[in-house]
Order: C-alpha cells, then structure tokens, then sequence
C-alpha cells in the first residue's frame, strides 16, 4: 500500500473545480485516506500537484501530451512540460511513445529535406567547380595566340626555303646578245626599255640591275680601250658623280671567251644621295661580234656587288 501512494501516475485527473475559490485543498494522505474498501488507484498521491490555479488557468483543460514520435523526433528531444504537469522520471517512457529499435535510424521528415523540390525530378543539385582567375585566363589566351603565331611563321618560311631550295635557279637566255646567265636569288628578270639597245634585264628591286646587249665586233688586243669608253659613256649618262673613282679594271675570261672589266665607284656631296657602284664588261663572241654587259647597284653595298660579280662570272 505505501509503495501505491509514492508511485506517480500520468496524466493527472482532471478538476472539474476551475475557480480559486472551489479548489479542494491537498488533504491527499496517509492520515486521510479513504476506509479500506476504497479502491487504492483512484487515491491521490500524496505530492500531486493541482494542475492549474487561479484566473489564468480558469475554464482551460489540461491539453494532453501529444507523442513526440508524430513529429519524427525521439521521445528525448519532446516538447516541454506545461505549468502544474508532474517531472516524469528519465529512466522511464512515455506511456504513449512506442520503443524504437536502437539499431534503426529515426525516420526522417521529407519536409525538412535540404534537397530543393525538384530534386526528384532533375537529380540532386552539384557545387559548380572553382573558376578560373581572370588574370590567368587572360594569360592562358596570350601564351595560345603567340604559339599559334610562331607555328604559322615557322610553317609559312618552312615553306618558302623549300620552294627556293626545290626550284632550280633561273636562266635568262639572250639570244641576241648571244649570252646566258643565271639569277642569283633574290633577282627577277625585268622589262627591257626599247631605247636602251639592251636585249635583256635582270633587277634586285630598286637595289640593283644588269643588262645586256649585242656590242661591234672588237679585236682582243682592242678590248681594255673599248671598255674605258663605255665606262665613261654610262658613267656621264647615270651616275653624274661629284666624284667618281676606279675601283677596278683587269682581264677576264668567261666561259672560255676572252674579255675585259671595268668598275668605278661614284660619290656625292649632297646628303640625298648615297654612294653608286658600276661595272662594265665586255666579251668576245664566236662569230667575231661582243657581248657589253652593264651593272648598276644603288647604293653601293657589298652584297649587291657580290651578285653582281656571280652573275656576270656565269654567264655562258
């Protein structure tokens, strides 16, 4: 029987006395109980605890402790007690909460999923990757444009050294004068002036020139003078030198035809004007005529002179 009267029980009765004044004093007891004939579980305990007092609590029912499993959370993490309700013991359940099995997860509530509603629908939404620095994609574009330059560069002289290296030298065949000659690289075959007397032309650009012509039959021993009055001829007709001096003058035998060269360099005192170089030779023939071959390089540089001297050394 004392183990009866300690034992709490959940809920506690309900009052039908709301007002302060027909509240039934705590005479719940050993010293008061009930005859013997009274059924011991409608008895009150002894620190029951009226569940609400006074006019804030008046006409209002005890609501009763809903389960905290319809919610989806353990019975651990309830909601807490109303004012006058009892402490239940730790230890123990809630008369209306079913155990759950401690091997298996709590259910989750789809409500309070962290997955947007369209999730099931479109799959689950993924982090997009870090992106790239302005400035390092910018410089990543720099690197790409200056390699694909240089690749087609390369491609583009790859190509033309080996046209030049692929195709043969070209010849310049000058019947009428009776001469042929190959260019050097770099030289083209130009138009000749119907004017000149010239029968053919080859030009370096504007850097250099040599042309040819039939010449009057000379002796050999005659060649040296011949040469110095054509020299001087062109030299008064195209370069019009403040000073004008010889920078060579010998023999020469070319493709076993005997001959003579001569070359005068001019030079001017204005400052528009740069130096000039010109070379006139003159070759015998097989029928008794000549072959005059002049040379012009403007301005005068050793390059030009070195196609000049090729040129006129293989000619046939």
């Amino acid at each position: 029987m004392e183990d009866q009267w300690t034992r709490r029980v959940w809920p506690p009765p309900e009052s039908n006395n709301t007002g302060p004044n027909n509240a039934e004093p705590n005479n719940a007891g050993p010293n008061n109980a009930e005859p013997n004939n009274a059924e011991p579980n409608n008895a009150e305990p002894n620190n029951a605890v009226p569940e609400s007092t006074g006019r804030e609590n008046a006409g209002r029912e005890s609501p009763a402790r809903e389960s905290p499993m319809r919610h989806g959370v353990p019975p651990s993490s309830a909601a807490p007690m109303w004012r006058g309700d009892p402490a239940w013991p730790a230890d123990q359940v809630w008369p209306t909460d079913p155990i759950w099995p401690a091997d298996q997860a709590w259910p989750s509530d789809p409500a309070l999923s962290d997955e947007p509603p369209a999730a099931g629908r479109y799959g689950a939404p993924v982090r997009p990757g870090r992106r790239m620095p302005r400035w390092l994609s910018r410089l990543l574009v720099a690197v790409l444009a200056l390699v694909s330059a240089g690749t087609v560069i390369g491609a583009v002289v790859v190509t033309v050294l080996s046209r030049a290296e692929g195709e043969p030298p070209r010849v310049i065949d000058d019947a009428l004068a009776g001469i042929s000659y190959a260019l050097p690289a770099g030289w083209s075959e130009g138009v000749v002036a119907p004017v000149t007397g010239f029968t053919s032309v080859a030009a370096h650009g504007d850097l250099g020139t040599v042309m040819a012509r039939p010449g009057d039959p000379v002796d050999p021993p005659h060649l040296r003078s011949a040469v110095i009055d054509l020299t001087d001829l062109y030299a008064r007709l195209l370069l019009h030198g403040d000073d004008v001096e010889v920078v060579d003058d010998h023999a020469v035998t070319v493709n076993g035809r005997p001959g003579h060269t001569r070359a005068i360099r001019a030079e001017y005192r204005d400052v528009v004007n740069e130096p000039a170089f010109l070379r006139v030779t003159l070759l015998t023939r097989p029928d008794g005529k000549s072959t005059v071959m002049l040379a012009l390089a403007h301005p005068d540089a050793p390059g030009t002179r070195s196609d000049i001297d090729a040129l006129i050394s293989g000619a046939h």
